[in-house]
């Protein structure tokens, strides 16, 4: 079984965010970065497949060379090689995103294809959808693993393959759905789906040497052409101080009158 599974890398979500002066975009002098939360769940996954089935894990992210050092995480955590796309963050969409993913999808013909849910800094959680449409393959997106926390402490694989079938739980309103899919397949996974592993210093070093190929857009024959543009970004408006009532019926008039939730 041959997967390629995502590595991106995001501004670190306890990072103090400020926004350019022009409003243009993000202040990055001084942030840090780390690798996305759920494209760690998805590489766990892939090497949790592999485990169980066989295989070959491939990472890839679509970045400059200075987020290399998140892409050989993914590889001290077990993937094989790994690809680099350059690119820079603030000229991609989702929908870019999702046509190089289709381009290594036809250079390396893997069985399936692991994304992260959504990565946390634009929130978006369109590629995988975009991916399984351009490509006409089965999808399943928010993808949880079936046995819950036991199940993501333990090395089981939350999805399960059955020859040429691979199943996926996924939760839903009001509960949760178990999807059958042929391979190839794409999945996106979610935070429940199990706890990724931290590499160890031999893994670490081994990451060195595996090998890292960076291609550029021109490479796959991509069209550097984004659909969604930025405009400006704005700080959410400041809160403010909550008063103190001498009565309920003065929480009441003020409910009615001024909040105007009554």
């Amino acid at each position: 079984m041959k997967i390629l599974v995502s590595a991106k890398r995001v501004t670190d979500p306890d990072a103090r965010i400020r926004l350019k002066p022009d409003l243009s975009g993000i202040d990055l002098e001084g942030v840090e970065y780390k690798l996305n939360p759920f494209c760690e769940n998805a590489i766990e996954e892939a090497l949790r497949l592999q485990s169980a089935y066989g295989g070959e894990v491939i990472a890839f992210m679509v970045g400059t060379s200075e987020a290399e050092g998140d892409l050989r995480k993914a590889m001290a955590m077990g993937a094989a090689r790994g690809i680099r796309v350059d690119a820079k963050d603030e000229d991609l969409d989702s929908d870019l995103v999702a046509r190089i993913v289709v381009k290594l999808y036809e250079k390396e013909k893997p069985d399936l294809i692991l994304l992260g849910k959504q990565a946390i800094d634009g929130d978006s959680n369109q590629v995988s959808q975009l991916v399984a449409e351009y490509l006409g393959i089965a999808s399943a997106t928010n993808v949880s693993h079936p046995e819950g926390s036991a199940g993501m402490q333990s090395d089981k694989p939350g999805m399960k393959l059955e020859g040429n079938k691979l199943f996926a739980m996924r939760e839903v309103d009001g509960g949760s759905e178990v999807l059958e899919m042929e391979l190839p397949a794409i999945a996106s996974a979610d935070l429940r789906l199990n706890e990724p592993r931290l590499p160890k210093l031999p893994m670490i070093l081994a990451a060195k040497r595996k090998p890292l190929e960076a291609l550029s857009m021109a490479d796959l024959g991509v069209e550097n052409k984004v659909r969604v543009k930025t405009v400006a970004l704005g700080s959410p408006p400041v809160r403010k101080a909550g008063i103190k009532v001498k009565s309920v019926q003065e929480l009441v008039d003020k409910l009615a009158d001024e909040a105007r939730v009554l």
